[in-house]
């Protein structure tokens, strides 16, 4: 049985394999793009390319809370570059492996007030029996 098993996977794999026809298709320039908004946020995307290797695009977003992110970037033969505008909380300005992050959160130092005065915890059992788990 197992045979006959095997013997068809290798039939049904050679069948398929004779009707492929192979064809080079040359590199052609492209674009594509989306944008979708509802009534608390909104995305995009954008992005061409010139049949050549180099694509050229960005893409973002807003949410309901105002926060935004635009990402500009460049894909060609000197690699691949971005460039990131946003007002994100806990972002700086910085320039990671060649992405230039360019923050418009203010720079916030948070003070945290101590207590007046110490606050008393009381440990008390959750479970009362006998043993680890034994209730009676």
């Amino acid at each position: 049985m197992f045979f006959l098993v095997v013997l068809s996977c290798i039939f049904l794999a050679q069948a398929q394999h004779h009707g492929d026809i192979h064809y080079h298709h040359h590199p052609q320039p492209y674009a594509f793009g989306y944008s979708v908004k509802d009534h608390h946020s909104e995305q995009h995307r954008h992005e061409t390319g010139n049949g050549h290797g180099a694509v050229v695009g960005s893409y973002g977003f807003t949410d309901a809370r105002g926060i935004a992110r635009q990402v500009n970037y460049v894909a060609d033969h000197a690699g691949f570059r971005a460039q990131v505008n946003t007002n994100e909380p806990g972002t700086a300005n910085q320039n990671p492996a060649a992405v230039h992050v360019i923050s418009h959160q203010p720079h916030v130092h948070r003070v945290v007030e101590p207590l007046a005065h110490p606050v008393g915890v009381v440990a008390v059992p959750a479970v009362h029996g006998l043993g680890a788990g034994l209730v009676f």
